[in-house]
């Protein structure tokens, strides 16, 4: 029972991880749009009107479902990398890196498949760059904050 125990709380800590890493992903796109004068992207609610089949009736409808995908799949994604570590046992740096390149890649590989861009081999190494990076941000963030909220919480490494 406390190694289900052990898992179910990896879970719940990896799901506050990764409001933490969505907290400095956002910051670092906001940070990036404020330097480069880009638009804040849609994609999030263009991925969420095509798979539930929603509607927004206006732009601040489409912005508001937007932030909403976005810390959704990020928070989510948090629960992954607990599950994650419990599966790797918590290994550094083997569950980080796992962990980003599943975040990126899932990125890299649903977008296009759901017509929301072009593949990434037609991005530009800029654009693949900036992605890259913050997915990195988010991964690596949410991979720090789950040790130190397991190391905080004294949870034993036999997950």
């Amino acid at each position: 029972m406390a190694a289900q125990t052990n898992f179910i709380a990896n879970i719940a800590i990896g799901l506050v991880a990764g409001a933490i890493g969505t907290a400095l992903m956002t910051a670092a796109q906001t940070a990036e749009m404020k330097a480069t004068g880009r638009e804040a992207s849609n994609t999030p609610a263009k991925g969420a009107e095509k798979v539930f089949g929603l509607h927004p009736t206006c732009d601040d409808q489409e912005a508001r479902l937007s932030n909403k995908v976005h810390w959704s799949y990020g928070v989510a994604l948090g629960g992954a990398f607990g599950l994650l570590a419990s599966i790797l046992e918590n290994r550094e740096p083997a569950t980080g890196a796992a962990f980003f390149a599943l975040v990126w890649g899932t990125g890299l590989a649903l977008l296009p498949s759901l017509k929301l861009s072009s593949p990434p081999s037609e991005w530009g190494a800029q654009s693949l760059a900036t992605d890259a990076a913050f997915h990195a941000v988010y991964a690596g963030t949410t991979a720090a904050a789950y040790h130190g909220i397991r190391a905080s919480l004294k949870q034993p490494d036999n997950a």
